[in-house]
């Protein structure tokens, strides 16, 4: 066995001679040089984007009363144009029949509207009664801030004043037309003309004959046009444009106006000149089924009749 082993262990040796191991990667692998650098090119910069990202935006929501301001900017006693179908509202048409009948009757078609004394509610009159009149959609309507003292017309209603030239702006410059002064409102289906600038001489801006010519133009233009004017007593303003309008409709603060100041206001127009009298917040209460509690203004016009006009 031994003799076996010993030729065994021969023959593996030879073996091994004749065909010899292959060198490991370590021995037979030569030594690697680094390649030679390559010189690089500076590196290229993109160019920079115009982009921009978008700022955010910061959106306030307007509530519900700022919403319906905005939306109408109207004062809110004047009933005849924000709730034409209220009890309130109605009063103003009986305002309105009484000066659509006088028309017919004479030719009734510029109204300047006044007080005796100021806070007597003539502005909301005004308003009102030019909103009544112009519910009729075929009526041309103009609305005109002849109170160069206290001009808030344009306020009342929620017009900016300064979008177009006003009333004083017309009566210096004889340039301007009707229409270069008269804003348009569609909504309300008349047209507005604001004071304009402010005066330092309202009574002599107002004594020009240019506020005659003014006038007669837009009685060609319209059937009806409401002047707001200033109080009677305190100042002459509304006794100068007497001769340039049809009629006075003289506006009275129930429990407020003093009677001597309405008999000083009536004294200081001509009797023919007064078309009628609007009792402002009158608490007299009369039956009228459910409306029995609300308040009413009384008017008399020409005719002597009673209308009833609230504010």
């Amino acid at each position: 066995m031994s003799t076996f082993f010993r030729a065994l262990e021969r023959a593996e040796q030879e073996r091994a001679l004749r065909n010899p191991a292959p060198p490991t990667e370590a021995q037979s692998a030569p030594p690697q040089t680094a390649p030679p650098a390559i010189p690089q090119a500076a590196p290229v910069q993109a160019p920079q984007s115009v982009f921009r990202p978008p700022q955010p935006v910061v959106i306030r929501l307007e509530s519900a009363a700022e919403v319906e301001e905005r939306a109408t900017g109207v004062e809110e006693h004047l009933v005849s144009l924000l709730a034409p179908n209220s009890f309130e509202a109605e009063q103003y048409r009986a305002l309105r029949h009484m000066v659509d009948q006088l028309r017919r009757s004479s030719d009734l078609s510029i109204i300047a509207v006044s007080s005796p004394d100021a806070g007597d509610g003539k502005t909301t009159t005004t308003i009102n009664l030019a909103g009544a009149l112009a519910q009729a959609h075929d009526t041309r309507v103009l609305l005109i801030d002849g109170d160069l003292r206290g001009a808030n017309l344009a306020s009342h209603l929620g017009i900016d004043d300064h979008a177009a030239p006003g009333l004083v702006d017309a009566i210096l410059d004889p340039t301007l037309s009707l229409a270069a002064i008269a804003q348009v409102q569609p909504h309300l289906n008349l047209s507005v003309i604001a004071a304009g600038r402010r005066s330092s001489a309202p009574y002599e801006v107002l004594k020009s004959p240019r506020v005659g010519e003014l006038l007669e133009a837009a009685r060609a233009q319209y059937d009806y046009v409401i002047v707001d004017t200033p109080p009677l007593v305190s100042v002459p303003d509304s006794r100068v444009l007497a001769k340039w309008v049809d009629g006075f409709l003289i506006v009275v603060a129930a429990h407020r106006t003093p009677r001597k100041l309405v008999e000083e206001a009536l004294n200081l127009l001509e009797a023919s000149k007064i078309v009628g009298m609007v009792f402002n917040g009158d608490d007299h209460h009369v039956s009228m089924g459910s409306y029995s509690s609300r308040r009413r203004n009384i008017v008399r016009g020409r005719t002597g009749r009673r209308h009833s006009a609230s504010e």
